[in-house]
This record gives structure tokens, C-alpha cells and sequence, in this order.
């Protein structure tokens, strides 16, 4: 009798599957109390002032308009945990697109036509919106997203740059960038009698969400209900909760009926958040042999003038590469500017855009394989620290991943290959993503029938946290996954974390490993059967989480990339990508593999098609839809492969899992950048790699 495999690392199918395709899954604005209705937002038409009058009576006469909330008369906020979310309490406009009312009726098309018949006027100030490297506002921050210090030096970087034998020095921008999750974000509020508020939103995480609004009007936590059963993409946008979370409760305290908001596609850009721009200074000097001596990584970015984020771009340099000496700064100028946020990979996307093109433009000018390149500077221990890494299978993944492209197989020379009209080139490029997990809790039930039950708040966004927390608690319990029940996404349920930085499996999954360790405990212990009613164990992470780790922790990969570039057009199209990936047990290989393949595919459209201009004049994102905003479609993606290795690691968790998540999209972008510039030659500095900018060094 054969035995059945092990429920970890075995390609289970995701469990809300046949839901989303069937269309019986239900996100945030699928949730329609009786009574309810619709708040539309209205955006600021000015780019930085403040609201001198609105003059909603042409709009309240409108039928089926019920109200409009506007700074004189919205619900009063207690000071909110994030400044975003306060929302109609004061005049100020402190960029575009900043929401000035909300329109409530009957229907959508009510709401809009409400929010369309305002008359709003301002009193405008002058603005500033543009990054420049010279910016007399640029300033050095304390620390950086993440809380890591903005500035690390070891050695005297600018000696030994000077002294290197060989030198890069260049410059690489990467553009704003937007997250535009399939779904909108969306909340549907509702107050029940007894002042207790349920909120259906579109969140990476109900936990943050509850105590967000709990903040925000003065409640206790057990005062508040979140929900977010299934959420259709965020990327990081849905991070924490974002100002239509807070307007639908605020109109449904103001209407007494629930209220549901879904912010239309155009009103995105500037209130969830986005990619800041940057701009980076990379110089690198290395021995003949390639050794690095100097490794300086210098960033410039914005923030708003509402909070200050600043992606955290140098940080990854500090651990990639060994080198004699290593400088990486953040500087940061506050604009009248949406406030940026996490986008997938924040700081590691950008960040190894830059390092890992000027690696390859070090390669270059050795005359060196930029795979033995970089295997040559691949450290024993982390560069700014010390520390030893948990485990670093960087190499591993670079020589696996150039046997399975075919790597050496090319002719290393520039503009070599050709195919009629078309120039064609091959890149590489490591990635990396730190480790992260926090405290968690769930609880574990052994029913009388023989079956479990798993309870924690974690968030579905697509990466099908269900069926892998259902394989920890049938892995640590000794039972088929089907016989495993798994609820998630409620505040009601044990607080978990978020799901953000990759450590949502980790986090999530060594609560459950812990409470089904103690539930099996004490199943073995009895001597008697189950009682009718069950079993049930809680437990929680705080002490284990709170330890500090002596190890640096990381994932690792790379990636190989093949162009083709169009001579006459500009046009560049991918052949074929492939990644290998060191990101400790893989619990799922199905699941896994679409993450690392989703990763990989905002890779490309960072490098190829996705680009946002702020509009000087005006003060707004420019490319504010998908019609301009150009994410990648199939015919873009035309082969794409992800594998991994298998790495053990014991300082990790009971799983021994890493991240996933997000790298699959760190050092995308520069393999295909440096497969351009194998193919043609010409090295751009600039993302996205469009047409208009390759084809004046075509022609």
C-alpha cells in the first residue's frame, strides 16, 4: 500500500479556487447590506492650497443624493495612526487628489453625478512636485522604511574608489511606479445599533485595520469588525488602511445606513500609495581580478508632505557583496506630492536595479563573465555587519540557473546576434529579500469526528495562505490536508499580522505550526476520546518572534533574461526569462511557483512598460489608469520559468520557509536591462526601456 505523500512541499491546489472562478467568492465590494449606500470621493483639483467654499445644493437636489461630507460638517476624527487617513477634518490641500468630499446615494451613478454637479473653489499656493539630484530641500533622514539608518559606511569608500584600477561611476532613475491591484480598493461600513462597526475592506491585513479605525473615532478594538475574506491584489498598497476605509465609516455614522466605496481607477494613484522615484549613484572599483575594493550606493527620493516614506534603496547593497570599503546614503526632499508607500519589494526593486546594472557594466570593463563576477564577491558573512547569513545559496542559484539557460553558450560580445531586423542579448542579475517575521496568534481545534479546525486573521491576496496553513497543521498534526478546516481573514478571528515584507507564511504559519504542536500534545496525553465539544489550543509568537536573530537572514536568486530588440522600431520584446530561487523550504510548489512568476512578471514591466510622469504644471501623475499606466499582458510574457534549490535552514522557524513573495520581482528588471544592452550595446540608465529612448542609438 503505497503511503500518501507529506502535506509540505507537495503542489497542493489552492483551496478558494473554484470560488474565484465560479464568481462565489466575495471581496470587499461585494458585500451589499439592505439600505445601503454608495459614497463617491471627490478629488482635489489643486495641486497644493486650500478649499475656500463647496456648494453642494445643485448636488443634494440631485435624486437619490443623500448627503455631502465635507470638512464643515464630516464626523470629528481622533488623531489617526497614519496621517492619510485624516480625511475631511480641515481646508488644507496638501496635494492633488487629495479627498476634499464624498458624495452618499442611492447608486454609484447617483454619487458620481452628485460628485460631478459640487462647486468647489480654492485658494491656490505656489507647488513643488519634481525630484531633481539638486534639490535645495534634500535632507538625510534618520532612518529609512524598514527603520534601518540611513547611512552605513565602512572604510574610507571614496580612497579606495579613487585607488580602484577599475571604475564604474553612473547615475540610474526609476520613475514613480504604480501597485493597481485587479481589485480597487473598496470598503463596504455599516454601524449596528449598539455603535459596534463592521467594515468589509480591501486590506492586506483586518488586524491593522480594526486598530486603525479603532484609533482613528475613539473605540476600543472588540468595538470593531474587519473583514477581508478575499482581496483581489494589493501589492503593498493595501498595506494599512487607506482613506475610503475611514470615508465609508465616516458616511455611515453620518447617514445611520451602510455605506460602500470602491475609489474608481483614476482617484488610485494619488490616495493608495506608490513607488517614489529615485535617483541613484552607484560607483564600484574592483581589482584586474574583479575584487571589489569600493562599493558606494547613494539614493535620492521624495516624500509627501503629509508623512514621510522613504524607500530604503541602499539597504540592500549593504549585504549583497563583499568589498573592502562601502558607503550607502539616503537623501529625501518632501514635495507636494501623494504620499508614497510599500510597493512590492519596496527599496529591494529599485535598489538592485542599480547595483545589479552597474555590476554588469563592471563586468564590462573587466572583460569578466558577469556570472563569475559575481559569484567572485559572494561573502562568507554579511559586508555591513558581520554576522554570519542563516544560509546564502546566491552561488548556487547563479550556476544552476546559468546551466538551465544555457548561459555559457553565448557569445559574450555586444550586438553579436542578429536575426534579420532584430538584435538579440542575454542578462543576469541576483536578487535578494530580507527575512522578516512578526507576532502572531491562532488556535487549533480537534473536533470528536476526527477533523481540525485552524483559526488565525491571516490575508489571502492571491498567494493561497489558505491551503499552505492548511498544510502546516496537517503536516505537524498527521493528517490528510482535506481534513482540515482553515478560517481566515476576520478580526474576530486570533490577531495575526499583515500580509507585507513576504513574512505572512512564516508569521502566520508558525503560530499554527506552535498551536497544533500543543494540540497534538495533548491529543496524545489523553486517555480518553475527544470530548464532544472538542479540543481547542491557542497559542501565540510573541516570545519567540521577539528574539533577536545572531544570523543575517535573507533570500537569494537570479535571473536570466533573452531580448530581442527591433532595429527599426525601438521595440523591445522578452524571449525568455528564468529564476532560481534560495528561499528556504518550499511548503508549496504550485503556490510558490506563481509568486516567484508573479514576481518576475512586475519585473518586466518595470523594466519594459510601466511608467508614471508627475505633470510639473498640474501636480498629478500623469499615467493614472490602464490604459496609460501599462502593466504586462500575456503576449509580454511569453516564456517565463521559476525553480529553486533545496535549502535547509534551522534559524528561520519550525517550517524552515523564507519569503517568496517579493523576490521574485527583485533584479528582474536589471536582467532584462542588461539583456538590452548585450543585444544592442547601449546602455540606458533610465526605467521603463521604451521605444522613444532606445531608438535615437538605433538609428
Amino acid at each position: 500500500m503505497s503511503q500518501a505523500p507529506p502535506p509540505l512541499g507537495t503542489p497542493v491546489v489552492r483551496r478558494e479556487g473554484r470560488d474565484k472562478v465560479t464568481g462565489t467568492a466575495r471581496y470587499a465590494a461585494e458585500h451589499t447590506p439592505p439600505g445601503c449606500l454608495y459614497g463617491r470621493p471627490v478629488p482635489a483639483t489643486i495641486a497644493r492650497g486650500r478649499v475656500d467654499a463647496i456648494r453642494a445644493d445643485e448636488a443634494l437636489a440631485l435624486p437619490g443624493v443623500h448627503a455631502v461630507l465635507t470638512h464643515d460638517n464630516a464626523p470629528r476624527l481622533k488623531e489617526p495612526d497614519d496621517p492619510i487617513l485624516a480625511v475631511l477634518q480641515n481646508d488644507m490641500v496638501p496635494h492633488r487628489g487629495w479627498p476634499v468630499a464624498l458624495v452618499v446615494a442611492d447608486t454609484p451613478e447617483g454619487a458620481r453625478a452628485g460628485a460631478e454637479a459640487l462647486r468647489i473653489t480654492y485658494e491656490t499656493g505656489g507647488h513643488d512636485v519634481l525630484l531633481t539630484e539638486d534639490h535645495p530641500g534634500l535632507y538625510i533622514p534618520e532612518t529609512v522604511n524598514g527603520g534601518f539608518p540611513a547611512v552605513r559606511e565602512r572604510g574610507d569608500t571614496d580612497r579606495a574608489f579613487a585607488t580602484a584600477p577599475v571604475q564604474v561611476d553612473a547615475t540610474y532613475t526609476v520613475g514613480a511606479l504604480h501597485n493597481h491591484p485587479m481589485e480597487p480598493h473598496a470598503t463596504t461600513a455599516q454601524w449596528g445599533e449598539d455603535g459596534h462597526l463592521t467594515v468589509h475592506d480591501s486590506s492586506q491585513g483586518s488586524t491593522k485595520v480594526r486598530d486603525s479605525l479603532a484609533t482613528a473615532f475613539g473605540l476600543r478594538p472588540q468595538q470593531i469588525t474587519a473583514v477581508s475574506e478575499h482581496v483581489g491584489g494589493g501589492f503593498g498598497s493595501k498595506g494599512t488602511p487607506r482613506p475610503q476605509t475611514v470615508l465609508a465609516a465616516m458616511a455611515a455614522r453620518h447617514t445611520g445606513r451602510p455605506v460602500k466605496i470602491a475609489l474608481p481607477r483614476r482617484q488610485m494613484a494619488a490616495v493608495v500609495g506608490h513607488r517614489a522615484p529615485t535617483i541613484q549613484h552607484v560607483r564600484l572599483g574592483a581589482d584586474l581580478d574583479g575584487t571589489l575594493t569600493a562599493v558606494d550606493h547613494e539614493i535620492i527620493t521624495h516624500t509627501s508632505t503629509v508623512k514621510e516614506f522613504v524607500e530604503q534603496a541602499a539597504v540592500p547593497t549593504r549585504i549583497m557583496y563583499g568589498s573592502g570599503t562601502s558607503r550607502t546614503a539616503h537623501r529625501v526632499v518632501a514635495l507636494d506630492v501623494p504620499s508614497p508607500s510599500w510597493m512590492r519589494a519596496p527599496g529591494e526593486a529599485p535598489g538592485m536595479y542599480a547595483l545589479e546594472s552597474a555590476m554588469d557594466e563592471l563586468a564590462s570593463a573587466l572583460g569578466m563573465d558577469p556570472v563569475e563576477l559575481r559569484i567572485r564577491n559572494d561573502p562568507a558573512n554579511e559586508p555591513d555587519s558581520g554576522r554570519a547569513f542563516s544560509s546564502r545559496g546566491l552561488a548556487a542559484c547563479l550556476e544552476k540557473g546559468a546551466a538551465r539557460f544555457g548561459w555559457y553558450d553565448r557569445d559574450p560580445r555586444p550586438a553579436s546576434r542578429e536575426e534579420g531586423p532584430l538584435l538579440l542579448g542575454t542578462g543576469v542579475a541576483a536578487a535578494t529579500y530580507p527575512v522578516y517575521i512578526a507576532a502572531s496568534s491562532a488556535s487549533a481545534h480537534a473536533a470528536s469526528d476526527g477533523s481540525y479546525h485552524i483559526r488565525v486573521n491571516a490575508t489571502d491576496i492571491g498567494t493561497g495562505a489558505r491551503t499552505v496553513l492548511a498544510q502546516i497543521a496537517a503536516d505537524v498534526l498527521g493528517t490528510p490536508v482535506e481534513n482540515v478546516r482553515i478560517d481566515i481573514g476576520s478580526s474576530e478571528l486570533p490577531d495575526a499580522p499583515l500580509a507585507g515584507g513576504s513574512s505572512g507564511t512564516a508569521s502566520w504559519g508558525w503560530s499554527v505550526h506552535k498551536a497544533c504542536t500543543l494540540l497534538r500534545r495533548q491529543l496524545r496525553e489523553r486517555t480518553g476520546p475527544v470530548p464532544a465539544d472538542g479540543l481547542t489550543v491557542t497559542a501565540d509568537t510573541q516570545q519567540e518572534t521577539a528574539k533577536e536573530s545572531p544570523y543575517s537572514r535573507h533570500a537569494f536568486g537570479a535571473h536570466f533574461a533573452e531580448v530581442a530588440v527591433h532595429t527599426l522600431t525601438g521595440e523591445v520584446r522578452l524571449r525568455r526569462m528564468l529564476g532560481v530561487f534560495a528561499a528556504g523550504r518550499i511548503l508549496n510548489s504550485r503556490t510558490a511557483r506563481s509568486q516567484f512568476i508573479g514576481g518576475m512578471t512586475m519585473g518586466i514591466g518595470m523594466a519594459l512598460t510601466e511608467a508614471c510622469t508627475m505633470d510639473p504644471v498640474f501636480g498629478d501623475f500623469t499615467e493614472n489608469d490602464l490604459a496609460s499606466y501599462h502593466v504586462p499582458a500575456c503576449a509580454d510574457v511569453p516564456e517565463i520559468e521559476a525553480h529553486w534549490i533545496d535549502e535547509e535552514d534551522p534559524h528561520l522557524n519550525p517550517m524552515g520557509s523564507k519569503g517568496i513573495g517579493e523576490i521574485g520581482i527583485v533584479g528582474a528588471a536589471a536582467a532584462v536591462g542588461n539583456a538590452v544592452r548585450h543585444a544592442t550595446g547601449i546602455r540606458l540608465r533610465s526605467l521603463p526601456l521604451t521605444p522613444d529612448a532606445l531608438l535615437p542609438y538605433l538609428l
